[in-house]
């Protein structure tokens, strides 16, 4: 039938049909002036924040592609401390963050405002861990499988890299949520006196953990995934995880038992990683809260372009590449998200 013959009987059928036409002009990546004024993000301003963890980047900017689909007016990422990003967010000086990972930063989502000013009702990423690692070869020698060994002055020092005699471990950057934990343990476990929390840059601290690794001296570190160091120091081929005698955790995740079903304890619950977006903006923008809520990125696709980053692939044009590339490879389940977040809007 041609187009000019075609009759809009009702209110419902012309609004499935703005949809399927502003749904194909996004799949084809462009949309004509109809389209672009029927999209729910059409004069909206959105502010996204994350921190200098550059790695951290690729799952932003997923989350901005899809906005940006819908019509939203994406703004520059702006960078700041975990602290800072929740404070903003809940005063509405910031839309979201795409890495808010629960339970790590429960402490920083409660003292911004918690569920009262935050929206976070999907869940973006699962089986995020976290935990000490040592090499193997060290740990194979001297029988080390748990943290509660470096209380031994004569363990201690195999980890020891500036000749105090006590055990330098590679840990957080001031202000991340692992800081309080490792800093918490070391209480707990009684390694406050044989254990040194080495802090600072940790891109550069854990660059000088693996050159020392190379070098074939022992390591010990905290590390995290989705990162790009397991993709270097494999566990149980270059490392091993080490298990703490009992669970302790600090703040709001006090109480959680981070014993694993097999009976392991890592000191670290498993955590998930969420889009924490403002309420107020979610309950005036449905199509980004429905986007906020169905978004899911497999964990192994965020540490394989990680490791891609630390190759050499770090500029923002290579990160912007590397997003495109995923949004290509998973056409259909990006079309779906926007067309789920269409019908949230209508």
């Amino acid at each position: 039938m041609p187009l000019k013959t075609l009759r809009l009987r009702s209110a419902a059928t012309l609004a499935t049909f703005v949809t399927l036409a502003v749904t194909c002009a996004l799949s084809l990546g462009a949309a004509p002036a109809a389209a672009q004024d029927a999209l729910p993000g059409k004069g909206v301003a959105v502010q996204p924040v994350q921190t200098n963890i550059a790695e951290e980047t690729f799952q932003t900017l997923l989350v901005l592609r899809a906005l940006e689909k819908l019509g939203y007016d994406v703004k520059r990422i702006q960078e700041t401390d975990y602290s800072a990003a929740y404070l903003a967010i809940g005063n509405g000086d910031a839309t979201f963050i795409a890495t808010n990972w629960q339970p790590l930063h429960d402490d920083f989502y409660k003292q911004s405002g918690g569920d009262t000013r935050f929206y976070r009702p999907g869940t973006y990423v699962t089986n995020l861990l976290q935990g000490y690692l040592i090499d193997k070869k060290t740990a194979d020698a001297h029988g080390i499988t748990s943290v509660e060994q470096l209380k031994d002055p004569a363990i201690a020092k195999l980890f020891d890299t500036n000749g105090d005699g006590k055990a330098d471990l590679t840990g957080c950057n001031p202000g991340w949520g692992c800081e309080a934990v490792i800093e918490h343990h070391l209480d707990a476990y009684g390694l406050r006196g044989t254990v040194t929390h080495n802090q600072g840059n940790y891109s550069a601290l854990i660059a000088d953990t693996i050159a020392r690794y190379r070098a074939g001296q022992p390591i010990f570190y905290y590390a995290w995934t989705p990162y790009w160091v397991s993709g270097v120091l494999k566990p149980d081929q270059d490392v091993v995880w080490l298990q703490v005698p009992f669970s302790s955790l600090p703040g709001e995740q006090k109480g959680i038992d981070t014993q694993l079903p097999d009976g392991s304890n890592y000191g670290f619950p498993v955590n998930t990683m969420h889009i924490a977006a403002n309420r107020a903006f979610a309950e005036q923008n449905p199509a980004a809260a429905k986007l906020f809520e169905i978004m899911r990125l497999p964990i192994g696709d965020i540490s394989a372009q990680n490791l891609r980053m630390q190759e050499g692939e770090n500029r923002q044009a290579d990160i912007e590449r590397h997003v495109d590339a995923w949004i290509k490879a998973n056409q259909a389940t990006f079309d779906g998200w926007l067309e789920q977040a269409l019908a949230a809007a209508r």
